[in-house]
């Protein structure tokens, strides 16, 4: 048997331009989030958190549409933790890190607010494992 040569470019580095491809204007994350201007800096922490993950998941070996998924994911991680935030003015005492420890685990994450389906639930939660061993790993 002969082995098939791969025809599809991966990137070998993440370099901003293929971050931004995924990402859609990442720093631009926190203001979709907000509900108060004072989200924004809580914002700007979770991007930092998520952007070397984010650079990781660039550089891999996944498919583009994989890493769109764990993108889109992302998003959605980051809009749930302001919603908490503002559901439980409490949580602004701690860490954006330790929030973010606190909702993602070795199972997965928080349940989505407004979330459609199952399918939508287990692809967040395998997003939210993944950036769990990577920040494990750190």
């Amino acid at each position: 048997m002969i082995a098939k040569t791969s025809t599809i470019n991966r990137v070998t580095s993440a370099s901003p331009a293929f971050v931004e491809r995924y990402c859609r204007g990442l720093d631009g994350w926190p203001r979709s989030w907000m509900g108060w201007e004072n989200d924004v800096p809580a914002g700007e922490k979770l991007v930092a958190c998520f952007r070397p993950f984010v650079e990781d998941l660039v550089a891999s070996d996944l498919a583009p549409k994989t890493i769109q998924k764990h993108v889109d994911n992302l998003w959605a991680l980051g809009g749930q933790i302001i919603r908490d935030l503002h559901e439980t003015p409490s949580l602004r005492k701690k860490s954006i890190t330790q929030l973010l420890d606190d909702r993602i685990d070795d199972e997965g994450g928080p349940l989505l607010y407004g979330m459609d389906s199952e399918e939508q639930q287990r692809s967040f939660d395998s997003t939210c494992r993944k950036l769990h061993r990577f920040r494990s790993l750190r």
